[in-house]
């Protein structure tokens, strides 16, 4: 069986992740630093191995990594934290948090199960989860975007690194997900409502749709992909300008002239 590793796993898009990979017929390392998230994810997951670690720290990752045993053939890296805030209020100790957890704890674990990989000569996969607050940034979101923009470039250079090593390395941004970190923006009726209207497929993603492309991408399917940052929102992000308005004499602008050629 392929075996995989999925970080933040105890809840949310990591627990789905983990789910549907095992499902797929995974052995699935399910990974976070809440040992009771874990202990409950573990019990409902066919073939799952407990693992409790904090990314940010290089010990913690290799006890968790040794504990795993063999070398993973996929790692999951879909751990971060959000501390929001405007930056020019923002503390010190919450920015850096924030880049500890999900730009340093995405390297470290990236490189130590890159290294098991090489050295088990298994041919892997390594998947990122960015956000589409990577591509566009938002209000006082802190340090969060940043991390996650860092880490679609880190992706590239990692996949040009290790491709000649025999592992790929993709990532995903998520757009607005129903699950996980966002579940207190959609608490509100009215505001999910509003952000629903404004997605061109007309409805939030959700955590299932992450697995999906997870999925896709530590398959064969994708074998010939590498150093991608597939945004995964709905048509969101590229839509922006049709949110802006627009009157409606502009739209025949130029058809005159042209029917006159």
């Amino acid at each position: 069986m392929k075996r995989a590793i999925v970080t933040g796993a105890g809840r949310g898009i990591g627990l789905a992740i983990a789910q549907r990979l095992a499902a797929e017929g995974w052995v699935v390392g399910v990974l976070d630093t809440n040992e009771a998230e874990v202990k409950k994810a573990v019990a409902s997951i066919a073939h799952s191995i407990a693992l409790v670690a904090d990314i940010s720290q290089p010990d913690s990752v290799a006890a968790a990594l040794e504990t795993f045993g063999e070398a993973p053939h996929c790692l999951v890296n879909n751990a971060g934290i959000v501390r929001f805030g405007p930056l020019l209020t923002l503390s010190h100790s919450d920015f850096s948090a924030v880049v500890n957890v999900n730009l340093v704890g995405t390297f470290n674990m990236a490189r130590a199960v890159a290294q098991k990989m090489i050295d088990a000569h298994v041919q892997g996969t390594i998947i990122n989860v960015t956000s589409m607050n990577g591509v566009a940034p938002g209000p006082n979101a802190g340090a969060y975007g940043a991390t996650k923009s860092a880490i679609a470039l880190m992706t590239q250079q990692m996949a040009i690194e290790w491709g000649p090593l025999g592992i790929r390395v993709n990532a995903i941004a998520p757009g607005l997900i129903l699950a996980g970190m966002s579940d207190p923006i959609y608490a509100d009726p009215v505001v999910r409502e509003a952000r629903e209207s404004r997605v061109p497929l007309g409805r939030l993603g959700t955590a299932e749709d992450i697995a999906n492309t997870v999925v896709f991408l530590s398959s064969d399917q994708s074998s010939y992909m590498t150093g991608q940052n597939l945004l995964i929102d709905g048509g969101v992000t590229m839509s922006v300008i049709s949110s802006l308005p627009r009157p409606a004499s502009v739209d025949s602008v130029g058809i005159k002239d042209s029917q006159k050629k």
